[in-house]
């Protein structure tokens, strides 16, 4: 009977590991969400206009191009009479109604941003960016999204007001969980002169989150690695992103020149380069110099997929000596410190109006950077892959790192001298020609 209880308990223990990760609960990023808050402003003689204000509050995950997506069942039978700052994306059946017909009627709306350059009759405070959000780390100011929406059919005070349930969020693909709507303390707003201080009549949240394994099945990225003390290039591995049905063309075929290849589909489907790892997105960690006082590596982002060009990305990196960072070159750079006693984790990301797009594949899909750090010289070392980062992240997806038995290994022959400034192995170019070819 104890062996019976005990095989169940561990059942139970591992379909709670299941939905802890479906739930997604991110270690690097513990508290982070986007959380979409209704204020509702005004009554109307039948409902309500509500500001509908989406904050992103993931250090490194945006929402890129094409944008958020966002849905709901209404409890009712409310209609969207209007919306300024953002549009719903089918009107639905409104025959019912004899003169003004409302922006939508459907049960399930679902709706969009406006994009970039529309009236300003049309527009509202940080709306219009084709739904594309910054991730609050890298810019706080671009990571608020927001529109206004006037419902009819429904309560018109705080007793009657029922709220909308099943919210849906796509970033822009799959990957969110939205939790129930909640009732809390009206949102407080302050006049230009901050003399006066009003509040909303009525205020609920809604918090989503995201999990890749919701996402995607497979990784979409992976890691490769080098040294210049060994002459052996880590690839990343086969198949690390799935070779199950992959749409791949090569980097030379004549295809390329095809007027449309690099249009973007509904689907979001990508066009990748084949390569042996078949990933949109290879990082390259590359030890490269060794000093008296400090060590220095290389960071090489390529883009492998022809349809998709990443604005804003962001690169994470976990590893012991990010805590000693002195200079990085041409990435921006922001220590993340999810627990105050380990600081170990750090986030990479362009320049903004110099590499902060990535373009598709091809002669200008990559960027690159390298990171100089201070040594510790109880910590540091280059034996045992200890150069090499433990976790990576690119746009808050992990990325499949390389078993640790093939990472280039300290030889035995060679003598590393702490105090020597050792030359790099492989010069930038040759190394990137070499990475192409993967």
């Amino acid at each position: 009977m104890a062996t019976v209880n005990n095989g169940f308990l561990f059942s139970v223990f591992l379909v709670s590991l299941m939905f802890c990760h479906a739930v997604a609960y991110d270690p690097l990023d513990p508290t982070g969400n986007i959380t979409i808050k209704w204020d509702v402003m005004s009554w109307t003689p039948d409902g309500y206009v509500a500001v509908v204000t989406m904050n992103n509050f993931q250090m490194y995950r945006h929402i890129i191009t094409p944008g958020w997506q966002l849905g709901w069942s209404w409890a009712k039978k409310e209609v969207i009479w209007s919306m300024v700052g953002a549009q719903a994306t089918e009107q639905g059946d409104c025959s019912k109604f004899k003169g003004n017909i409302p922006h939508c009627c459907k049960k399930t709306p679902t709706i969009v941003d406006l994009l970039p350059g529309v009236p300003y009759n049309q527009q509202f405070q940080n709306c219009c960016k084709g739904g594309v959000v910054a991730a609050y780390g890298t810019d706080p100011a671009a990571s608020v999204s927001a529109f206004q929406v006037s419902v009819g059919l429904a309560g018109t005070s705080n007793k009657t007001v029922k709220l909308p349930k099943n919210f849906t969020l796509l970033g822009p693909g799959p990957g969110y969980t939205c939790g129930p709507a909640k009732i809390v303390p009206s949102t407080t707003f302050f006049t230009p002169d901050r003399r006066r201080k009003t509040q909303a009549l009525m205020t609920w949240n809604v918090t989503c989150t995201y999990s890749q394994f919701l996402a995607s099945k497979n990784p979409t990225c992976c890691v490769s690695f080098s040294s210049f003390y060994n002459e052996t290039i880590t690839p990343c591995p086969s198949c690390a992103c799935g070779c199950q049905n992959k749409n791949c063309i090569n980097g030379d075929s004549k295809l390329l020149s095809t007027v449309g290849i690099n249009t973007p589909r509904k689907d979001n489907a990508p066009l990748l380069q084949c390569t042996r790892h078949m990933c949109p997105i290879r990082v390259h960690w590359h030890v490269k110099l060794n000093y008296k006082d400090y060590w220095r590596a290389k960071i090489a982002i390529t883009n492998f997929n022809y349809r998709l060009n990443y604005t804003q990305w962001t690169l994470v990196a976990q590893h012991p000596n990010l805590n000693n960072v002195t200079q990085v070159f041409s990435f921006d750079y922001k220590p993340l410190v999810p627990y105050q006693s380990i600081n170990d984790t750090g986030m990479f990301y362009g320049m903004k109006y110099y590499n902060d797009l990535l373009m598709e594949a091809g002669p200008f899909g990559n960027v690159q950077s390298e990171v100089l750090l201070r040594k510790d010289v109880d910590t540091f070392t280059f034996k045992q892959g200890w150069a090499f980062p433990r976790k990576v992240y690119f746009n808050g997806d992990e990325c499949m790192l390389p078993p640790p038995d093939t990472y280039p290994y300290l030889p035995n022959a060679a003598t590393m001298q702490a105090q020597t400034v050792l030359p790099s192995f492989f010069s930038s170019a040759f190394l990137l020609i070499l990475l192409v070819l993967w």
